[in-house]
Formats: structure tokens, sequence, C-alpha cells
């Protein structure tokens, strides 16, 4: 056989394979088997209305959402929080601190992608496993009494997981998804939209608009049957700023502009900046310049930005997935350490 009848047939023999399917416990059935009590239910809901009070301009507390730019390692993600538990008791006069928690991560092409799905770390993609790890590890951070945040990517893992969260995110990748949208409008959280890739906040503003209206869709129910979804709109949609390709977009110009466009659609003109991804250059040692900038703005009384995020782990730095992992270190971005991350947050509160 020669060389292109071979590689035609290898490409046969690739499309004749079948794509694999295992079934997976329903949303229901894993938040019985992981349940939240009554209390920890209340204090979310709790939760959840301290970040609107930020965003909607009725708290002027400093909305924080910190942490590791995903989570790999339960017990490091718990002595994380731990530690942020113990300084959001310190600074609660005027910040607001949410801890960052991220079981999906997003790809550029292909890689880890979270806790969720991987969470050996070995490519086995035991989603099983990675789903009932996701929900106990944030149950857990939760009964630290932390708020927390992450990054919604797929709309299947919403309902495994968003009983949880006190405020989420939606990507610069996925933001101009409808489905996205859709999805966030039946949510009971606040949620950011990231601007896009490109730096425009065209795409995430339509988003907030979208999201903020009821929807019909296509969806699954608690169950995981086929189910008509409606969804009555999210009224705590917002924007965040991240950078995109042309470099970073935290400038008071940048935010009044943000800003500008955000009212002038109607919306809430209140938004968060992300200090690290293309704003800092996915340098972290960048992050705290864009803290200081956020801070001389709201010194000067411009009352735009409400909210900041960072990247932050117990050890500065990151690391690649190898067979021996250094403690409380990213295997993704690279992160502020905590005595960094403390020392900042610290500034900030003394504002």
């Amino acid at each position: 056989m020669n060389a292109s009848i071979a590689t035609l047939a290898e490409t046969g023999e690739a499309q004749d394979q079948e794509t694999r399917h295992q079934r997976l416990p329903s949303p229901v059935a894993l938040r019985e088997a992981l349940p939240l009590e009554t209390g920890l239910q209340a204090r979310i809901r709790q939760q959840r209305q301290a970040v609107r009070a930020v965003l909607n301009g009725e708290d002027d507390r400093l909305l924080v959402i910190t942490g590791p730019c995903s989570l790999h390692d339960p017990e490091s993600a718990l002595e994380y929080g731990q530690r942020l538990a113990g300084l959001a008791e310190q600074v609660s006069d005027s910040l607001l601190l949410v801890m960052r928690a991220y079981v999906e991560k997003p790809r550029t092409t292909v890689g880890w992608k979270g806790l969720l799905y991987d969470p050996h770390l070995d490519g086995r993609h035991d989603l099983a496993t990675g789903l009932r790890l996701s929900r106990e590890l944030l149950r857990d951070l939760a009964r630290l009494g932390l708020p927390l945040a992450t990054e919604l990517l797929n709309p299947l893992a919403a309902s495994y997981l968003s009983d949880l969260l006190a405020w989420a995110a939606i990507g610069a990748r996925t933001t101009e998804s409808q489905i996205h949208r859709e999805m966030v409008s039946g949510l009971p959280l606040p949620v950011g939209f990231k601007n896009g890739t490109d730096g425009s906040v065209t795409v995430a503003r339509d988003a907030i608009g979208a999201a903020a209206h009821g929807h019909t869709h296509l969806g699954l129910d608690d169950h995981g049957h086929p189910a008509l979804v409606q969804t009555p709109g999210n009224a705590d949609t917002h924007l965040v700023l991240r950078g995109g390709h042309q470099g970073p977009n935290y400038q008071e110009e940048q935010v009044l502009a943000a800003r500008d466009a955000l009212e002038s659609a109607g919306l809430n003109p209140r938004l968060v900046v992300d200090c690290s991804h293309a704003n800092s250059g996915k340098d972290p040692a960048r992050q705290p310049l864009v803290l200081e900038e956020v801070l001389r703005q709201r010194r000067q009384g411009d009352s735009t930005v409400v909210g900041v995020m960072l990247e932050s782990h117990l050890n500065g730095g990151n690391q690649p997935l190898s067979g021996s992992l250094r403690y409380g270190v990213s295997v993704t971005d690279a992160c502020l350490g905590w005595a960094d991350t403390e020392a900042q947050l610290l500034q900030l509160a003394r504002g």
C-alpha cells in the first residue's frame, strides 16, 4: 500500500471510531449525596446579597475575588481558604473577600481542563470522581464562611455546583456564547462577563443585556433529562475588564469609556477589574501595579470600579504537571504567593 492510500485508510479508521459515553450521576443525585445544611444555604444567600450590594453601589466596600488560578489539590486549597477566611475578618470593614475556587479551566488548544474533569492529574478524565470531589471541596470551603467564586465553563456543570456559589464569571472566550447567556439568565447569583479577547467591551455589554432578559431554551432538568427551560433573567450581571490582545484596559480612560458604554445601553455602570490575564501580561508581579491604579481611581472619588480579581496561591509562580508537584503552587497560570497577597490586601483595606 502506498503512502497516500495508507493515510486515507488510517483516516477512514479514525472516522469509523465511535464516540464513547459513560453515565454520570444527575445533578440532583449528587446534591442529595453531598447536601448543604440549612444554615449554609442561608449563609450563601446572604453572601450573594452582600455581593449584589457592592455591585449596586449600596455598599462602598471593595469586592476582592482572590485565589488560585485553578484548584488542583484539595489540601492546599483548604489551607488557602483557612488563611483567607482569617484575613477576611480583619478587613471586613473595607473589603468583601471572595475566594476564587476554579475547578474548570478553558484551554486555547489542549491541556489539563481542571479538577472537575481530571482530578487525578493524569489524563484519565475520571469525570464522575471529579464532579464529586469538586462539589465536596467547594462545600468544605464554603463551611469556612467564605463566599465562593468560579468560572462557569460548561453549562452542564453549573447544575452540580451553582448552589455553592456567591459569584461566577463567564470567560472572554464564552461571553459571546448564546448558550452561556441563557444559562446565566437562570442563575440566582451575580455573574460577571469578561470583555472579549480583543479587549473590546461590546460583546460583554451585549451579553449583560441578553442575560438580564428571560429566555426559553433547550436544556436539561436536575435529573439530567432533556427539557424546555424558561428563565426569569438575571438582574445582577456586570462587566469584568481583563485586558486583551492590544494590552491592558484598567487605566482611568479605559474604565470611564467602559462605564459610558454600559450607561448608554442602560446597564449597571459599575465593574470589576481582573488584575491578572492581559491586564498583567500574565506576570503575577504586575498584579499589584493594577491594584495600585484601581486604588488611585477610588481615592479620587470614582466609584466605577467596585471589585478586583487576583490570581494567588500559597506559594508564588507556577509549575508544569509532573509526577512530583510542589505544594501550594499553581499548575496553570502563575500566581502571587500568600505573603504578597496578604500585604496587598491589607494595603487595600487601609485605602
